[in-house]
């Protein structure tokens, strides 16, 4: 558990320190954010603030989880690989909406394309290196996919990155979300590293050992990033970051075999996404809207909360979402 600590606040104070340097430089390089004009009007103001933030707290997750990691790092190697991964699609993303000077970087199918690429790879290491059984919340129970199980680590792996990359849409929301949802992941790493070791399988338990310190890594650096990203922001995550998020998120699940945990602990995410399919499929079938604006925290704004209260309702119900996931294991 002291590792645990220690892979926080390493995480916590690289990301400031490097956030203090890398912000300027982003300015100074003209990498300015460009807003949709289709989005809410209050969000034109933002138009200019420095993007491509990720990079202020992906580059100290990796130290600080190498830095603390002891023994088989074959996992975190894989979770570092997928964070890196995606976040490096989310890199191409915002480097060709900042060079065309819109808000369109890579078409949808590259990026779906390159997304998949890194599930399936993904999804056949965990299949060779943790099993093809699933745990399921609340019955203390294993389910074997089998044959299934890569396609469908495949769809949630993809499904996972974009629900988070949807979810970056106010100041701190991202960040702030995904710091509960990684900490709650630290926490079930350290329980079910001390289960594997009690059971004599020291493999699985030195590498949730691990792979907690690589939930607590993601917690420092949101933790840290959310100095220069809490309302109003000096920089966005932008696609880099909230990738990024989404890939270590979906390596932590996936690599715990918690995928079917991600509906609660993920819940948010989740809600941020069915409102999209919802607000879509409701527009082509009668063509009206149900929500104001989708994602679900712009239909929030635009009844007139403002963005800090969003992003505080948001994190609280993520908070007691990943408290219903800890009595799920």
């Amino acid at each position: 558990m002291e590792s645990l600590i220690y892979t926080v606040i390493i995480s916590f104070v690289l990301t400031l320190a490097v956030g203090v340097f890398a912000i300027p430089v982003l300015r100074r390089l003209k990498f300015g954010q460009y807003v949709r004009q289709e989005g809410p009007q209050a969000h034109f103001k933002k138009a200019g603030t420095p993007t491509m933030g990720g990079v202020i707290f992906l580059i100290p997750i990796c130290i600080a989880a190498l830095a603390l990691a002891r023994g088989s790092l074959d996992f975190l190697l894989a979770a570092l690989l997928v964070m890196l991964g995606f976040g490096f699609i989310g890199f191409l993303d915002d480097y060709l909406k900042i060079l065309r000077r819109r808000s369109l970087g890579l078409k949808a199918y590259q990026k779906m394309l390159a997304q998949i690429a890194i599930g399936v790879i993904f999804s056949y290491y965990a299949y060779t290196h943790v099993g093809s059984a699933v745990t399921i919340p609340f019955v203390k129970a294993e389910w074997d996919l089998d044959i299934m199980y890569i396609p469908l680590m495949t769809f949630i792996i993809v499904g996972t990155v974009n629900s988070v990359n949807l979810n970056d849409g106010l100041d701190g929301l991202a960040s702030g979300v995904t710091l509960i949802v990684a900490a709650t992941f630290s926490i079930l790493a350290a329980y079910l590293a001390s289960s594997m070791r009690r059971e004599g399988l020291e493999y699985m338990a030195v590498n949730y050992d691990n792979l907690m310190v690589f939930a607590g890594a993601v917690t420092g650096g949101c933790l840290g990033f959310l100095r220069f990203n809490a309302y109003p922001a000096q920089v966005f995550m932008g696609d880099t970051g909230a990738m990024g998020l989404g890939g270590a998120v979906v390596a932590l699940a996936v690599l715990l075999k918690l995928p079917l945990f991600l509906p609660i602990i993920g819940g948010v995410y989740m809600a941020e996404t069915l409102s999209v399919i919802i607000q879509v499929a409701s527009y082509k079938l009668t063509g009206k809207r149900v929500f104001r604006m989708s994602p679900l925290h712009h239909h929030f704004e635009l009844s007139g909360m403002s963005e800090p209260r969003v992003v505080a309702m948001f994190m609280i119900a993520t908070t007691l979402l990943c408290l219903i996931g800890l009595l799920a294991v």
